[in-house]
């Protein structure tokens, strides 16, 4: 049987082996307070629950519904919305599936 692989991401590490950690957050980055807000209230819920959290949203949607939707804020805005969640409430942060 082969030993188990373990992930880390920021300061969380994944793997079967291991406690339980919430990938969770909007589907789309919309602006700071927004993600601030989300942020917060999902940091304060993991604590509560003794589980690690990486705070996930999009700033750059390909997959969408439609051509002519929206993409999202981007890239140069969206980055530093993410450090300041990451700086703020110390839990890693990524845009789908790229760390931030």
């Amino acid at each position: 049987m082969a030993s188990p692989r373990h992930v880390s991401i920021g300061n969380i590490t994944v793997g079967n082996d291991l406690p339980l950690a919430l990938i969770a957050g909007p589907c789309a980055l919309e602006g700071r307070s927004h993600a601030l807000e989300m942020s917060h209230a999902l940091v304060e819920l993991t604590g509560r629950l003794g589980i690690g959290l990486i705070y996930k949203t999009s700033f750059d949607k390909a997959n969408r519904t439609s051509l002519k939707g929206n993409r999202g804020i981007g890239m140069k805005e969206g980055l530093p919305i993410l450090a300041e969640v990451r700086e703020t409430y110390g839990c890693p942060c990524c845009n789908g599936c790229s760390p931030a």
